[in-house]
């Protein structure tokens, strides 16, 4: 199993005075949790992709080309691209420049995004929401496969056969589809034979099983072999010395950021009772002291018939600076060793 952070460069203001950092500040610390990564041993960091005022992750690209230059093994991703809302030849140029940088270490998680800010942003239809990505994903994938692609399609002017550069150090680009909950997207990933990175950022692992179940009978219905047909977890983590240090840690930022969004979608306050709740035994947030993070890692690993990556989300702890480097360093350390072992 692989193990890694993702990060959406979370700008929180402090609880007690309300004032934000400055990005500026903001973004140092992230470059620096990645080297922290890099150093303790975990395999993968990923940027996410939002258009909105508490995230700074607008350009992941360029964020993980400034992380490939400070670190050295680590592997670099986008948690997710919103393609459906970019143009995939542009998204192959920077990461196939980032790939280049990096000396091969560059991957894509792909999807069409948990929030809609970017369609009207990049003058798209949010109506169009699955069709967008469904041709943009075609394009892409036809993009990594030939260096001049003869392709057409609804949204984008026609490829004839222009050369798209620069290409990669790597043979292929690694492209993994990112889902939430829509059974269509697990589908679809299993009949393109395609990673999936499943965002449980709540509830319990086994409520997913039913998906990833579809996923990997899409894909052994379309002819792909077991082993093409990884499954990843991206879900709400960090680790403290203690169970207690790590909750208290973690819950402010987790908690003002549930809750603006809540306000935007109708949902009910967050509450520590809920906080806690799901980071217990039964919930899906990997949060604890070592120990309890491994052992919720090998119960998610169980509840979802396998699990060939887990990605903790951390950054809505980024108030505690010091603390998001001892946390990533405690994963690297002591929980990361804990599942190798197993």
């Amino acid at each position: 199993m692989e193990i890694g952070i993702d990060s959406f460069a979370a700008i929180l203001p402090d609880p007690a005075t309300g004032q934000l950092p400055s990005a500026t500040d903001r973004m140092a610390d992230l470059l620096a949790e990645v080297e922290v990564a890099d150093r303790a041993g975990l395999d993968v960091f990923g940027i996410g992709e939002h258009h909105r005022a508490e995230f700074l992750d607008s350009a992941p690209a360029i964020i993980l080309a400034a992380a490939a230059a400070r670190t050295e093994q680590i592997r670099l991703t986008s948690a997710v691209t919103v393609l459906s809302a970019a143009d995939p030849v542009r998204v192959f140029q920077e990461f196939a420049t980032l790939d280049l940088i990096s000396k091969g270490r560059a991957e894509l998680v792909v999807g069409r995004g948990s929030f809609g800010e970017a369609y009207p942003l990049f003058g798209m239809d949010p109506r169009d929401y699955d069709a967008l990505f469904a041709e943009k994903l075609d394009l892409f994938l036809k993009l990594g496969a030939s260096k001049h692609p003869i392709w057409k399609g609804r949204f984008r002017a026609a490829l004839e056969g222009q050369g798209v550069y620069p290409r990669p150090h790597q043979a292929r680009l690694p492209v993994w589809i990112g889902v939430g909950g829509t059974p269509e997207s697990f589908v679809r990933a299993g009949t393109l034979g395609l990673p999936l990175m499943v965002a449980i950022i709540g509830g319990t692992f086994e409520r997913f099983r039913p998906l990833v179940d579809l996923y990997r009978d899409a894909g052994a219905k379309a002819g792909h072999s077991a082993d093409k047909l990884k499954v990843g977890v991206h879900a709400m983590g960090f680790v403290g010395e203690t169970d207690a240090a790590a909750r208290d840690a973690f819950f402010p930022g987790w908690a003002h950021l549930t809750a603006k969004i809540g306000r935007e979608r109708g949902w009910s306050p967050p509450s520590r009772q809920q906080f806690d709740a799901m980071a217990g035994p039964e919930g899906a947030f990997l949060v604890g002291a070592p120990a309890t993070v491994a052992a919720k890692m090998r119960h998610a690993d169980d509840a979802l018939g396998g699990v060939s990556r887990i990605t903790f989300q951390m950054s809505t702890a980024s108030l505690e600076t010091a603390a998001m480097k001892r946390s990533i360093e405690l994963l690297g350390t002591e929980v990361a060793p804990i599942i190798r072992a197993a």
